[in-house]
């Protein structure tokens, strides 16, 4: 149980540092080898240094983010050569997001959703990702007031 809520945890934190920008404790999540993976939606596939610097540039024209990671389905022992401290969760995700200078409007600019597949390992340090694979199903643009395209 110790376990599953420390990856649980993980999760959060990783949702936490992209909607905070807080592109070095992004970094920090990762094991030195960890990659993530967001060509689905649109992005790149790399090292966690790289994926966070180009999350930084393309996440900064949003001055609101909020990943809601929900349906959270935790397994252990899952990855190659398990040595009894790997894990895998595999979990929904809601993001809505509000461009820079519309702050006054009721609704975001860009909602998406899909599916997060998250390989962990326990480290010294605790639990770190070594990595996390996006799976976009969805996104969609609000319509402009009426009358507009």
């Amino acid at each position: 149980m110790r376990d599953r809520l420390a990856v649980e945890d993980l999760v959060t934190a990783y949702a936490v540092a992209l909607d905070d920008g807080d592109w070095a404790a992004y970094h920090g999540l990762f094991t030195a080898d960890g990659r993530a993976d967001y060509r689905s939606a649109g992005g790149i596939e790399g090292d966690a240094g790289r994926v966070a610097a180009w999350l930084a540039e393309s996440l900064a024209r949003f001055a609101m983010r909020q990943h809601l990671i929900v349906n959270r389905q935790v397994r252990f022992g899952v990855l190659e050569h398990d040595t009894g401290d790997t894990a895998r969760l595999r979990a929904d995700y809601l993001n809505p997001m509000r461009l820079a200078g519309t702050a006054g409007s009721a609704a975001p600019d860009l909602v998406c959703g899909g599916r997060y597949d998250f390989g962990l390992l326990r480290t010294a340090d605790g639990w770190r990702l070594r990595e996390v694979v996006v799976q976009e199903k969805w996104r969609r643009l609000p319509a402009g007031p009426p009358g507009t395209p």
